[in-house]
């Protein structure tokens, strides 16, 4: 069997377990090619869309592969440029899934949650505990700004658990609910239903804890809920838009018990992030929409996604009310930025913002000087200098006081292996992106 069937027969099993937006976002620019007998290469389009498949779908993509080829291979992902989109000649079928009626919004999912350095560690932990809920992260506390996605992810974890097991009691609500049913319950002598309802679940979902801080009555019931939730190993799942220790007048008990698990942050989108999310968008409301457009948009918009999703929506709408095509010119136009292609940033500023950031010199950073303090800021410099100024690795050894390729080679995946763990790292690479485009 050649690959160009054998990549079609795994894709062939891989769609129906993926929705069309998503197959086509992650698979649909892909191929594959045999090494030797036992080595095969996936290639795609860039190294997001590799991350994501990493993340996403790494179990999924192995044993549909062991079905189609039998015998023991090696399967390794790379980036290759100018891909053309995968033709897979069949129609695509969404089984029926059912869907907890607990307020949970089946739309939200960990498919379609688009994963980027902002997000990857609460990505992470998610999928830790739709393995093995109740002992893995209990809670979980994930917290960041309005619009990051933090309900998606919330409720994406309650609609999997559901998935996998169709009996499971799963509670959602915010803390505004939670208080006013407590509250209610009071009023109507009711208080031992209220228990009942809140004590005896299997998952508990709750949005916006911050706003029970200063409620002394309802952190007290919530406290004691909690506390037999937890005996019992049932799951635990908060959100917040800011850490226990920033929340005024919470009783220490509580802030103590929040701390008890894990707790994760969610950041506005970096910028190949945003442009994921646009992808996805679009995939969703069935929109054609080039990728330069959608990188202009995203160049634009240094938001949350839910702002980021509004603007490309007004921008759509506009078009199609004016009867307008949806050029470049025409989204410039509404969104009130210069008519010009964008360019990659110039090598100079990427070297002066990690100059600036790390309060190193030019001189030391592409001098010979070998201080461990210096190391990780050169690889920055490599990591950007190829993937955000395009240059190839010899430029980057000339620009670099003359290093060797292969140095400049190993510095970058070094940076791409080491970004998808370590989240200072990731924090450090958004930051200094930001520098270097106001720059």
């Amino acid at each position: 069997m050649d690959s160009q069937k054998l990549w079609k027969n795994v894709l062939e099993r891989i769609r129906p377990q993926l929705s069309e937006a998503n197959f086509r976002i992650w698979f649909g620019k892909t191929a594959l090619e045999q090494k030797d007998k036992n080595h095969f290469i996936v290639y795609v389009e860039s190294s997001f869309i590799k991350q994501n498949i990493l993340a996403k779908y790494p179990t999924l993509l192995s044993n549909t592969f062991k079905e189609v080829y039998p015998d023991e291979a090696e399967i390794s992902i790379e980036v290759k440029q100018s891909l053309k989109e995968t033709e897979v000649e069949f129609e695509f079928t969404t089984p029926t899934v059912k869907v907890p009626t607990v307020g949970l919004n089946p739309k939200y999912n960990l498919e379609n949650f688009v994963v980027g350095l902002s997000n990857n560690l609460a990505f992470a932990a998610a999928r830790a505990v739709v393995q093995t809920p109740g002992t893995t992260y209990n809670p979980l506390f994930i917290y960041g700004g309005t619009g990051v996605g933090k309900t998606h992810l919330m409720q994406a974890i309650g609609n999997e658990l559901f998935k996998k097991n169709p009996g499971l009691k799963i509670i959602y609500c915010t803390s505004e609910k939670y208080t006013n049913d407590f509250i209610q319950s009071i009023q109507n002598k009711k208080t031992s239903e209220f228990r009942a309802k809140y004590r005896n679940c299997d998952l508990f979902l709750v949005d916006d804890i911050q706003f029970i801080s200063g409620r002394d009555s309802t952190q007290e019931e919530f406290f004691h809920t909690f506390n037999e939730l937890h005996t019992k190993n049932s799951q635990i799942i908060l959100t917040s838009d800011r850490t226990p220790d920033q929340m005024k007048d919470l009783e220490s008990r509580l802030r103590s018990r929040f701390q008890g698990g894990l707790m994760v942050d969610i950041q506005n989108p970096d910028f190949d992030t945003r442009v994921a999310i646009l992808r996805a968008k679009c995939m969703e409301r069935n929109e054609h929409i080039s990728d330069e457009i959608l990188t202009i948009i995203a160049q634009s918009q240094d938001t949350n996604a839910r702002e980021l999703e509004g603007k490309l929506i007004q921008i759509v709408q506009a078009a199609k009310l004016t009867n307008q095509i949806l050029s470049e010119d025409v989204v410039h136009k509404y969104l009130g930025t210069p008519s010009h292609t964008a360019k990659a940033p110039d090598y100079k500023k990427v070297i002066t913002g990690v100059n600036q950031y790390f309060h190193v010199k030019t001189s030391d950073l592409i001098g010979p000087r070998r201080k461990r303090d210096l190391v990780i800021p050169r690889q920055i410099v490599m990591y950007f200098l190829y993937e955000e100024c395009k240059l190839p690795y010899e430029r980057i050894g000339d620009i670099l006081g003359g290093r060797d390729h292969t140095t400049i080679l190993h510095g970058v995946e070094k940076m791409r292996s080491t970004i998808n763990r370590d989240r200072e790292l990731q924090r450090m690479i958004i930051e200094i992106r930001q520098i270097i485009t106001q720059g």
